[in-house]
């Protein structure tokens, strides 16, 4: 089958990577897709939905997979279903799961999900009075889209009283923050995990755990995600089930009867506070860095289970996943993440060593290809030297051997992924 990823980033090119090492797969397509994605497949410049869908019908491709949160709320595969195209993705509809905190929080409570205690509002006077009812840190959120930057954990009253004041002045986050959620604070550790779904039936994925701060022990501002590993041993059988009993199968069931049934991934933030779950937000696609290391951990064909979800067919498909681990260090550029940095070429040395040949590799993120050919790195987060081993100690040990091998002016990374598992 052809394939079109839709996006430009780390977690589309891990995902076309998967798929070029399935047989059942002929050619890939990006649209964008990034300076590195050429390598798998072919990138293409459109980004018209309603063009996308004629590209889609004139070159046979049978699978679209959107890989980012905006072209999903903004509606492509409600184009594509139209069409009779398969796309794996929710609609617009369902995608207000990520696409507006204020709904997500109101469907958890209507649904029985548990979550932080929590209040919507555009009121500062209202925001003000709960925010006097709980202890620091307090937690204040966006309620639209902002790069996954929109959420604030203030460690003082009067800290979350101004990160109030400036998200529904517009001043913080413009539209994306005039109405507003503030909930109480979770002290526990955090999960994501993800479960594939095709509107009825779903399919857990290993679950992951983020890094999000900048520097070492979890030190210095948030960012998108400085490195992940999977599976995490901080879940265990009894976590998995209830999350399916009290989180994932709730879900499935009130988004179907609340008339936009979901189908595609399904995030779950999940904060474990004394053995129990509570769930921090959805998303609605694969976390990015979690995906480049939930990937190389599929064993069964990635078409299998992309299409027999986009198609309402995952109870008939058979995924299987490799007892291994995988951990993938990201590696930003020099300013990331306060300001863009001058393009710097990538420079990835020879590697003689069959065992990391065969059991590491990079997903490329923030680069570009030069007139000249050679790979320059652009963006924020460069790209991610994914590790896999028997152990999470050698899944690490072989993630910062391929780091050792990667040069550009400037770069920096995280080293210590995974600590918290060793």
């Amino acid at each position: 089958m052809n394939v079109l990823i839709i996006g430009a980033g780390g977690r589309e090119y891990s995902i076309g990577l998967a798929l070029q090492k399935d047989e059942n797969v002929d050619k890939i397509y990006f649209a964008p897709g990034n300076g590195a994605t050429d390598e798998l497949g072919e990138n293409l410049e459109i980004s018209d939905f309603n063009e996308l869908a004629d590209f889609v019908e004139a070159n046979a491709v049978e699978l679209t997979i959107v890989g980012p949160e905006a072209p999903l709320v903004e509606g492509i595969v409600d184009v594509f279903e139209k069409r009779d195209l398969a796309i794996f993705g929710p609609s617009a509809q369902a995608a207000q799961l990520e696409g507006s905190k204020i709904f997500m929080k109101n469907f958890l409570a209507r649904h029985n999900v548990p979550t932080a205690k929590y209040i919507e509002t555009d009121s500062l006077e209202d925001a003000y009075k709960f925010i006097n009812t709980l202890e620091a840190p307090i937690v204040v959120k966006a309620d639209g889209l902002c790069g996954g930057k929109g959420v604030i954990i203030a460690q003082s009253h009067d800290e979350a009283k101004k990160a109030a004041g400036e998200m529904l002045s517009g001043n913080s986050f413009g539209d994306a923050g005039t109405s507003i959620v503030v909930e109480e604070f979770l002290d526990g550790y955090e999960l994501s995990v993800f479960a594939i779904c095709d509107g009825k039936d779903y399919v857990v994925l290993p679950a992951a755990q983020d890094h999000k701060r900048l520097l070492n022990n979890d030190e210095g501002p948030n960012t998108g995600g400085m490195g992940a590993y999977a599976p995490t041993p901080l879940i265990n059988d009894e976590i998995y089930r209830k999350l399916n009993e009290r989180v994932i199968e709730p879900t499935l069931k009130g988004m179907e009867s609340e008339g936009m049934p979901f189908t595609g991934v399904l995030f779950i933030g999940v904060m474990v506070v004394k053995g129990e779950p509570i769930i921090l937000e959805y998303n609605v696609r694969f976390g990015d860095p979690e995906c480049e290391e939930i990937m190389p951990l599929l064993k069964s064909p990635a078409s299998e289970l992309f299409y027999k979800a986009a198609t309402g067919n995952l109870k008939n498909a058979k995924i299987e996943f490799y007892d291994k681990y995988a951990v993938g260090v990201v590696m930003a550029s020099k300013d990331y993440p306060y300001k863009s940095t001058a393009p710097a070429e990538i420079i990835v040395d020879d590697i003689y060593h069959d065992e990391l040949n065969e059991n590491a590799h990079i997903s490329y993120a923030g680069v570009s290809r030069g007139d000249d050919g050679k790979l320059y790195a652009t963006g924020g987060r460069v790209l991610v030297c994914v590790g896999v081993g028997d152990s999470i100690k050698e899944a690490q040990e072989r993630a910062y051997m391929l780091v050792g091998q990667v040069h550009y002016a400037g770069k920096q990374c995280r080293t210590d992924i995974a600590y918290q598992a060793l």
